[in-house]
């Protein structure tokens, strides 16, 4: 059987539905899909997205300030500071006032963080392999060089940069 061009697959893509056609739409509606993946293949661990970044954060960075930890992430300060009680509260990580400067709070993953991290390490990989297993492995690597594009190209309109290194 012959492959379709790009265009006739386009055409046909935008038959079903012009939202489709949509760079915003696919990647909200694609988000939405891999986050119940995500909650699906991890559900035993009671971890979000979110939390889990934050958490794999702190594991390659080290102790950070929590606005380092934001940065780090791509996430406001706020959605960081209501995010942080909840895994402290579950001894995933710890908090604590810094030395050097009395209204920084320093953030740092504790040992149950690493276990937790380690134990959803396969579950996790399932959830983002399932998320694109359509694609072949030339299109996946393709699909992950485009998206850090165009994340990278536009950090500058985002209400919560991430720091890149």
């Amino acid at each position: 059987m012959k492959p379709k061009s790009i265009k006739t697959e386009l055409d046909a893509i935008r038959a079903r539905s012009p939202l489709l056609a949509r760079p915003g739409f696919l990647i909200r509606r694609l988000h939405q899909i891999h986050t119940a993946l995500f909650l699906e293949e991890t559900r035993d661990h009671q971890i979000t997205p979110v939390q889990y970044s934050l958490l794999t954060a702190l594991a390659e960075e080290g102790e950070m300030d929590q606005n380092t930890v934001a940065l780090s992430i791509g996430l406001e300060r706020t959605s960081v500071a209501e995010v942080l009680p909840r895994l402290e509260a579950r001894e995933l990580l710890q908090r604590r006032v810094s030395e050097a400067d009395r209204r920084v709070k320093l953030v740092r993953l504790m040992p149950k963080g690493y276990d937790l991290l380690e134990s959803m390490r396969v579950s996790v990989q399932r959830a983002h392999d399932r998320t694109i297993e359509l694609l072949s492995e030339p299109e996946r690597e393709m699909l992950l060089v485009m998206m850090a594009r165009l994340v990278e190209a536009n950090e500058g309109h985002s209400v919560a940069p991430m720091r890149l290194r």
